[in-house]
């Protein structure tokens, strides 16, 4: 079979991104009997998709084109013309991205991350809400097969997009291989490198589903600053106090040592399609704080701390308790992080296209 995927979205550094990149890079070490065609559309990262496609091997091709994502946009949800055939040649399977759904005569697989758009609106750019909007519409009426996430994923999808059951099939993502326990010579380079000093529980994200104020209240009510700073690792917007460190440009290989230095992860988020930083942490050896809501109890299940997230003195109770048992929490998460695994994966997702044969 031709198998055509659209890798646009490796470029963003986001954790559709990793999923993009991991899935292909795991799918063509997997699979040698299939070839695949590979599309890159971008104005100004041409360079590094361009790149990504370098560093793979396998039997593949790349077609990367100047093709900006608003006019994809344009052109393919809300136009709906152009046929990707125009663009790859034909293909069997077409696996569609996170943000575009071009027409395609193939055999048609699309992964759905979350459902922001319907279940946490105000939380997300209006811009970006439009769009996903319009691309599920073009998901719920054409795409053969979905993957979704998580199983609260495909709860969402079932709910909102009055979707079959039998077309979605849940598959997790994983860590990547640069989330893995560190040395103490690691983690210490790491935190001279952003001067940070002492020991401290860490936030990664931002924007307001990632719930930073109350969290940073809780924090504050857990009294937990008398012995522990809190770093933020995110490029938005952060909120100022007394102890609280921001990272704004960090690599994957740094956030890994980042978490493994952490006395914990605080993650008590309002919604997640998956909650990737929960497995990176778990890899890391990182003990979790997180909600008992959306995917990321699922995920977690008993290896971390769940908290209620629109609770204050939830979040506080729970980071007194990931204290308190950081040495089991981390032995936990080491043995759910296998659960988690991208040549799992890519086996699923290979299931899926070879449906395109019957």
């Amino acid at each position: 079979m031709k198998i055509g995927i659209d890798i646009s979205q490796v470029v963003y550094k986001t954790g559709v991104s990793q999923y993009t990149a991991n899935l292909v890079n795991n799918l063509l070490l997997l699979d040698k009997e299939n070839e695949y065609i590979l599309f890159g559309g971008s104005l100004r990262q041409i360079k590094a998709l361009k790149e990504f496609t370098g560093m793979l091997s396998g039997n593949f091709q790349s077609k990367i084109f100047p093709f900006p994502p608003t006019l994809a946009h344009l052109i393919w949800n809300r136009l709906h013309v152009l046929p990707i055939e125009n663009l790859i040649g034909r293909v069997d399977v077409f696996h569609s991205s996170d943000w575009t759904q071009p027409p395609t005569e193939a055999f048609k697989v699309t992964t759905i991350h979350d459902l922001v758009p319907f279940v946490c609106p105000r939380t997300a750019n209006k811009e970006v809400v439009k769009t996903h909007l319009s691309r599920l519409y073009r998901v719920k009426n054409e795409v053969d097969r979905i993957i979704a996430v998580s199983e609260a994923t495909k709860k969402d999808i079932i709910e909102y997009l009055k979707i079959s059951e039998e077309k979605i099939k849940v598959i997790y993502e994983a860590a990547g291989s640069e989330f893995k326990p560190r040395t103490e010579e690691e983690i210490e380079m790491t935190k001279k490198k952003y001067q940070l000093y002492g020991n401290y529980f860490l936030m990664v994200g931002g924007g307001p589903r990632k719930n930073i104020k109350n969290t940073v209240k809780a924090f504050e009510h857990a009294k937990a600053g008398k012995d522990f700073k809190l770093v933020m690792a995110t490029s938005g917007k952060t909120i100022e106090g007394r102890g609280i460190t921001q990272i704004k440009s960090f690599d994957d290989d740094d956030l890994s040592c980042l978490y493994a230095g952490a006395e914990a992860l605080l993650y008590p988020s309002l919604y997640e399609g998956f909650g990737l930083s929960i497995v990176q942490a778990f890899t890391c050896g990182c003990p979790v704080v997180t909600s008992n809501i959306s995917s990321m109890a699922e995920i977690a299940e008993k290896a971390a701390v769940l908290v209620d997230p629109y609770n204050i003195d939830s979040i506080a109770e729970g980071i007194t308790k990931v204290i308190k048992e950081k040495m089991e929490l981390k032995e936990k998460g080491f043995r759910r992080a296998k659960d988690f695994s991208w040549t799992k994966a890519a086996e699923e997702t290979l299931k899926i296209y070879n449906e395109a044969k019957f």
